[in-house]
């Protein structure tokens, strides 16, 4: 397996996790505030996490100009390698 797929199947778990992590915390704060919480979608809540990100991704976005366009992407983008390039970094430092 190259780099490439690797990065890219950690990047898909990484999502998945955080998906479901996401219900968890959904589901505590429900107990905590004495309501039922998140279980609108599926048996038990188990697809609201993709739920969520189907809505996110169908979100109207504001149209921004195309120069502020730009630099939000190389921003987003920056800060996405950089937090990889630390997560790998310490990772390889906790193996050895």
């Amino acid at each position: 397996m190259n780099a490439v797929h690797f990065v890219s199947l950690l990047f898909c778990a990484t999502n998945i996790i955080l998906a479901f992590l996401t219900l968890l915390e959904r589901k505590v704060l429900g107990y905590v505030h004495i309501r039922k919480g998140p279980n609108k979608v599926g048996f038990i809540g188990i697809l609201q996490p993709f739920r969520d990100a189907i809505k996110l991704l169908n979100d109207n976005k504001p149209i921004l100009s195309l120069p502020c366009h730009y630099s939000t992407t190389l921003i987003m983008n920056i800060q996405f390698f950089a937090n990889l390039l630390s997560f790998l970094e310490n990772g390889s430092k906790l193996h050895r």
